[in-house]
């Protein structure tokens, strides 16, 4: 899906430039911001790896009245890779941090409600610890405090997160050499048959987003992938901060998730009883585009209900259909 978006930059510390896009739907370019920013701000902060086009049934509902947007992570989209190197959880937490006020002083004013999906949830409960006053309501999608958590594996590893980060560490130096094998196979014909046939895509998986995921992969520098994947691993668990949460909260979970197993969303959901639960079924950690207007309903529903946004323009108001 081609969106219409204005794209900018935040400049971190060490140089990086990180990329933010604000959606700007039907609205002249010329105009968009001005137009746009006495609306309510939704923050969309990805999972590794994932392409914007994951968000494409949220933001095609939530663009009609709100000030929606998605940023890139170090090494995905238009954000450089990481100047020095780093690419620890904390870094993507202070990248969150610097946008968020950025969207702030071009909007309203207000911090927006963070929607976040797999390792985005890691980060955005991070952003909640350090500065609170800046998430005043969390969406989080397929994704637990420990996200990814070995030990919650279909087979789980001994060791857990300490064996997977040291293997990590060990494996760096090959990736290079390995980067080339991953990249022809996630090009190939096989990458959408493969995640059918394990188990990872449902049947309902749009073969075309799917692909469009996968080339976006293929094409991020490997480097930054395995250095996400050893920065979440080597940091601790986010757990602590459940007790700590106080702000309205929505916890979508898939079913058939393999990748983040329904176990682990309901951990958070004991975390967080306050929270609002949405299970959807049939779907699995391709949800958000396997099951996107269920979730998009779900979400301008839950915002609705916390009073922290609109129901549908000109409708009446609309109740999600999903267990709660």
């Amino acid at each position: 899906m081609p969106y219409r978006r204005l794209t900018r930059f935040v400049l971190a510390p060490d140089g990086t430039r990180v990329a933010y896009h604000t959606h700007v739907g039907d609205a002249p370019e010329a105009e968009a911001e001005s137009k746009l920013a006495p609306r309510p701000g939704v923050l969309l902060t990805n999972g590794i790896g994932t392409s914007e086009n994951f968000w494409r049934y949220l933001v095609a509902d939530l663009e009609q009245d709100h000030r929606v947007v998605h940023w890139d992570y170090r090494g995905h989209g238009r954000s450089a890779v990481s100047a020095n190197d780093d690419y620890a959880l904390r870094v993507h937490v202070d990248d969150l941090e610097r946008i968020t006020e950025e969207m702030m002083t071009r909007g309203d004013g207000r911090p927006p409600h963070h929607v976040a999906f797999s390792m985005g949830v890691r980060v955005v409960l991070e952003l909640y610890r350090r500065r609170p006053e800046l998430v005043p309501a969390m969406t989080l999608i397929g994704g637990g405090a420990a996200t990814p958590d070995p030990s919650t594996w279909l087979v789980p590893v001994p060791g857990g997160r300490g064996t997977v980060a040291r293997t990590f560490q060990l494996l760096t130096p090959f990736v290079p050499l390995l980067a080339p094998v991953v990249h022809d196979f996630l090009s190939s014909r096989l990458a959408y048959p493969f995640g059918r046939m394990t188990g990872l895509l449902r049947a309902r998986a749009p073969r075309a987003d799917i692909s469009e995921m996968l080339k976006a992969l293929s094409h991020m520098d490997p480097r930054a992938f395995w250095m996400m994947m050893r920065g979440l691993l080597e940091s601790p668990p986010s757990w602590d901060v459940l007790p700590q949460v106080r702000v309205p909260t929505q916890l979508i979970a898939a079913k058939n998730d393999l990748m983040v197993p329904l176990r682990e969303l309901e951990r958070m959901r004991e975390g967080i009883p306050h929270a609002e639960w949405v299970l959807v079924e049939d779907a699995g950690h391709a949800g958000l585009v396997e099951a996107g207007t269920e979730i998009a309903e779900a979400v301008r529903a839950f915002r609705q209900s916390c009073g922290v946004g609109p129901a549908y323009p000109a409708q009446a108001p609309v109740s999600s259909p999903h267990e709660r």
